[in-house]
């Protein structure tokens, strides 16, 4: 490193405002280890306390972004735009949401993560599916995407390497919630995929990542305003995570889910979020002059089957099986299954996603440690949602586990998670910002 890293420690602990070379500094002592695991894990927390400034932000997304391979497309005439969620129980949005985008004619290059703790990863849904490969190459991705207009993989160390090490460090250093840290960490990667815009779901809610509407509006004007800075288009949504979202929650039970709302057997709230966030997409293309236009779009592709063939393709060039489209069957199943039944009758007062979400890891299908196993098959599926009418004996879900002691214990904690009331209520609005 040309600078002392204690120096510009020191600088960032005391409120000063780090240039532009300083910061590029940093990081390439985060990638060739010139900075050591303590002087990062000082840096991240004097960024943690004090901040960055968005010059210092924008200049440490560049950086990261720039610590690495940078894709370029340039078979690939069809503008570029990908979609980022933060988050939560049930959204498996993504899956759907990518072939129908590359459906209108937009190419999307998706890179996602696994999940930790509550919250499912993209990348641990389609590995539900048998075959199906994530671990791609640089040049695979791009093959993909040129093949069938969409490609999505988990990060490879050739793409933003400084974030790898930098988020391992704020997971054990208790700086996961700085602002300019997520920020830089998400737009990082995703620059570094080669996109012209992005679409980011921001949600809010208990089973948020950013549970808090006020730290969420934060959060998402931070990545609006530093991904416009490194010269991408950028729109974003707040969107509801107080319930799940749809009503299989586990890895191959949203895959089967996203199977049928393929053939358009779809719960409305997956299918309002997947329309608000594709129509963002297709904004940022240029396919489309205005939101009405744009869901129309989105809609007669959905209807026609035409996301289905898109969806399919992509199964066969990266290798997934692309017989689970017309047999679900085929992601296998859980040995048991066992329905959690109304006590009393009445309405579904409540669905909390984040004790369900806990349930999920409590079966073995998420993660406490990031080299846990996840099994695939286990999970909830919701018979009832917020506000729907119960009788004694009706089923308010299903769980599905590896052994009957498990289906047992996670019934039981399911039927705490969805109580049975007099009164009726209903969902917030699932769309609560826009920016764009």
């Amino acid at each position: 490193m040309r600078h002392h890293p204690a120096r510009l420690i020191r600088k960032k602990r005391d409120g000063g405002e780090l240039a532009a070379d300083e910061i590029r500094d940093l990081v390439a002592g985060v990638v060739d280890g010139t900075l050591g695991d303590a002087q990062l894990g000082a840096f991240l927390m004097a960024v943690c306390c004090n901040g960055m400034t968005a010059a210092e932000t924008a200049q440490l997304t560049l950086a990261m972004r720039d610590s690495g391979r940078v894709l370029r497309h340039p078979n690939v005439p069809r503008a570029k735009i990908d979609k980022h969620s933060t988050g939560g129980v049930g959204d498996k949005v993504s899956l759907l949401l990518a072939p129908l985008v590359a459906a209108a004619g937009v190419a999307v290059p998706m890179i996602s993560g696994r999940g930790l703790g509550h919250t499912g990863g993209t990348i641990d849904k389609l590995a539900a599916i048998p075959g199906y490969r994530t671990d791609l190459t640089c040049e695979q991705f791009q093959q993909i995407l040129e093949q069938c207009g969409y490609a999505m993989a988990r990060a490879n160390a050739e793409l933003a390497p400084a974030d790898g090490r930098m988020y391992a460090t704020r997971d054990v250093t208790g700086t996961v919630e700085s602002i300019p840290l997520i920020t830089a960490s998400i737009l990082s990667k995703k620059l570094a995929e080669g996109i012209d815009g992005l679409v980011m779901d921001v949600k809010t809610g208990r089973a948020a990542f950013m549970p808090d509407e006020a730290d969420a509006v934060v959060l998402m004007e931070s990545i609006v305003n530093v991904g416009r800075a490194a010269g991408i288009r950028v729109a974003a949504l707040l969107t509801d995570m107080d319930h799940p979202l749809g009503r299989g929650l586990g890895n191959a039970l949203e895959v089967v889910e996203v199977l049928r709302a393929l053939d358009g057997d779809c719960p409305g709230d997956l299918r309002e979020v997947t329309l608000a966030l594709g129509a963002e997409m297709l904004l940022l293309a240029g396919v489309a002059t205005d939101l009405d236009a744009a869901r129309a779009i989105l809609a007669g592709l959905w209807q026609d089957g035409v996301a289905r063939q898109v969806f399919q393709h992509n199964l066969e060039v990266q290798g997934g099986d692309p017989r689970i489209v017309d047999d679900p069957g085929l992601l296998g199943r859980a040995p048991h299954v066992v329905a959690v039944e109304a006590q009393r009758a009445g309405y579904v007062t409540d669905v909390d996603p984040l004790a369900l979400g806990h349930v999920i890891v409590d079966l073995g299908g998420g993660r406490r440690q990031p080299q846990d196993a996840v099994d695939p098959h286990v999970g909830i599926v919701l018979a009832k949602t917020l506000g729907e009418q119960a009788q004694v004996g009706d089923a308010l879900a299903f769980v599905h586990a590896r052994t009957a002691v498990a289906a047992a214990g996670a019934a039981a904690a399911v039927a705490a998670a969805m109580p049975v009331g007099e009164e009726r209520l209903r969902r917030h609005p699932l769309l609560k910002r826009r920016m764009a």
